[in-house]
């Protein structure tokens, strides 16, 4: 697989070297004065940093850093615009969706060129979502559209499948076989996976008022099929697109699941744990900056958060605890769930725990104790695919023919 990368793309990489590097040596210090500390066992955060020689090595590691990012930034500033924007390809893609879905959320906040810019594509190019761009894109454009949102850590491609020679517009998959067979046109949304869901919700939902707005012919049935965070992502924007009082909302018929983690991610939850383990001593506590790394969206697949909880702490989303604020898709808006297990037992206790190896087939399916929590999904709306793994429901042909029957 080719990796085209774009200058552009290599001064996001240095930028992120230079932040790998200021990160290490705060942990380095932080280790460093916690060892100093007068001897205990509760973990307390260091209220000074280190001092004497240390500190001026220290201080001085940060100060050539930055001396040293700044001039690679002064020199990108001066090399980038000589070229063309950045075409997207496979591998590029596959990379950038990777490290979006770890590093997202800090990517987007300092700027970095790596961070992915929510956009509508079809096979891969991205879509103005203006009148002239619609038309331009969809010429034979239908009063049925199906919108695509991926999972975490993937991209629209993923969806599909290349011919040999990996041509976009040649490809195949579950989108374009449901565009063929029920007369309807499709496009993919393409976002940032490590930023937090809520953001991306609303983000989404206002680009599909704009959307629906432009769209060459009036739109009158409007489907959202999301794979794993997708679902979430789907869900997220139904909610905002109604508190802002947008039209669309009103036009989505069905709502389609493929392994979402609507009442999150046992693997995400492990991962919390071992940062609390971690941060019982104050020898071990500063390794929970490594924990912490993971981005926003990954952190919201711990119990599944779609809407922002009220206030205004920094660090809202990340509590120990559920702290998901109820919602409810309007009636008129009818869901399908599909779960996956990769037992074959659909209701065996390795699929209530595990599922398809990071979501369970309850959460899979939307059930849940806590009746505000759980979805009412009709049981015909339901199917578990049993001995498939969570990505191979884009491919499973039980799934496909599945998600047809519901649509037709």
């Amino acid at each position: 697989m080719s990796l085209p990368l774009h200058p552009s793309d290599l001064h996001g990489l240095s930028q992120l070297s230079i932040d790998g590097v200021r990160g290490v040596t705060d942990l380095v210090e932080d280790l460093h004065h916690a060892i100093l500390r007068v001897p205990g066992i509760r973990a307390v955060s260091p209220q000074a940093r280190t001092g004497g020689i240390p500190g001026v090595v220290y201080r001085s590691i940060h100060g050539v850093t930055g001396l040293v990012g700044g001039g690679l930034d002064l020199a990108f500033a001066r090399i980038v615009p000589r070229f063309e924007p950045a075409q997207a390809s496979p591998g590029r893609d596959h990379l950038l969706a990777v490290i979006n879905g770890v590093l997202g959320d800090h990517l987007a906040a300092t700027g970095n060129p790596l961070a992915i810019r929510s956009t509508f594509r079809r096979a891969g190019r991205p879509v103005a979502i203006d009148a002239e761009g619609l038309a331009v894109a969809f010429p034979t454009a239908q009063s049925r559209l199906l919108v695509t949102a991926h999972g975490l850590c993937m991209h629209d491609g993923h969806w599909y499948t290349d011919d040999d020679d990996g041509q976009a517009g040649q490809r195949t998959g579950l989108p374009e076989e449901l565009a063929d067979a029920l007369s309807c046109s499709t496009i993919d949304y393409y976002y940032n996976t490590g930023r937090h869901i809520a953001d991306s919700g609303r983000e989404f939902a206002e680009m599909l008022e704009t959307l629906v707005a432009h769209w060459p012919v009036e739109i009158g049935d409007l489907t959202i099929l999301g794979h794993s965070m997708g679902g979430l992502l789907a869900r997220s924007a139904i909610h905002y697109g109604l508190e802002a009082g947008h039209g669309w909302p009103q036009r989505v018929g069905k709502l389609v699941f493929l392994g979402t983690p609507h009442h999150g991610s046992p693997v995400e939850r492990a991962g919390h744990g071992i940062d609390r383990v971690l941060g019982i001593s104050r020898y071990s506590a500063p390794f929970t900056r490594l924990g912490k790394i993971r981005s926003a969206g990954i952190t919201d697949l711990r119990h599944g958060n779609i809407v922002a909880p009220h206030g205004d702490n920094p660090d809202r989303f990340a509590h120990a605890h559920d702290t998901r604020v109820p919602t409810r898709l309007p009636e008129h808006i009818e869901c399908f769930a599909v779960a996956a297990t990769l037992d074959a037992a659909p209701d065996s206790a390795r699929s209530r725990r595990i599922g398809d190896g990071l979501v369970p087939v309850p959460s899979a399916l939307g059930q849940h104790d806590n009746r505000e929590l759980h979805l009412d999904v009709k049981p015909n709306n339901q199917f578990v695919a049993t001995e498939t793994g969570h990505m191979q429901l884009l491919r499973c042909p039980r799934v496909a023919r599945k998600v047809h029957a519901w649509l037709a």
